[in-house]
């Protein structure tokens, strides 16, 4: 008896406000459709559940679009980290290695190692700026950052994205990467091929 009543008040509140289905597409997703169509009315709601499954499906395709193309930019980048791994353990000169080869090697336009306390071929930082750059993360992925000068020189006009990645060691330093193409540093997709590449990096520095 309770669910004749309820259904009663809700047919007549849609007698009552017939533009309620219209304002509120999302929820022919949830109806069942009628088995057949009786008239132009029945047949505009039929029209409208057809559209609002479509718009539905066509955003799940974007959205698997999307989670495939991020996964193979963080592919590609794995790929150029192995390759940047190997040049570095072969180097004699691991900062003039990071600052001629990682850029070919990574598809960048810069990379730099920088450092709180002086260290030749390094660029300098000030104290505790690693520790706010980095904010207990390994790696951070950054628009248009604002002080791209401090961290990437002259390469700083360049700086549409950049990628912080931090070194371990006793002395606060880190890589940073820049680029002027975003989607060479896909930082957000490929943070563990950073790491990696940090924590190796750090490890050849130390010996």
């Amino acid at each position: 008896m309770t669910d004749d009543l309820d259904a009663a008040r809700i047919a007549d509140y849609l007698r009552a406000n017939p533009e309620f289905l219209a304002g509120r597409p999302e929820l022919y997703r949830v109806l069942t459709p009628p088995q057949r169509v009786h008239g132009e009315a029945l047949a505009d709601h039929m029209t409208a559940m057809v559209r609002i499954e479509r718009a539905h499906a066509a955003a799940q395709e974007d959205r698997a679009a999307t989670v495939l193309n991020a996964g193979r930019a963080a592919a590609g980048v794995a790929d150029r980290v192995y390759e940047a791994v190997l040049a570095l353990v072969a180097a004699s000169d691991l900062p003039e290695c990071v600052s001629s080869e990682l850029p070919h090697l990574l598809g960048v336009d810069a990379a730099a190692l920088c450092c709180e306390t002086f260290r030749p071929g390094w660029r300098s930082l000030p104290p505790g700026a690693t520790a706010m750059l980095m904010r207990g993360k390994p790696v951070i992925c950054r628009d248009r950052p604002s002080d791209a000068a401090l961290l990437h020189a002259e390469a700083a006009l360049l700086a549409e994205r950049d990628v912080l990645v931090r070194l371990p060691g006793e002395a606060p330093a880190l890589l940073a990467l820049v680029s002027r193409d975003p989607a060479a540093l896909p930082g957000l997709q490929a943070t563990q091929a950073f790491a990696f590449l940090g924590r190796v990096l750090g490890t050849l520095l130390a010996r």
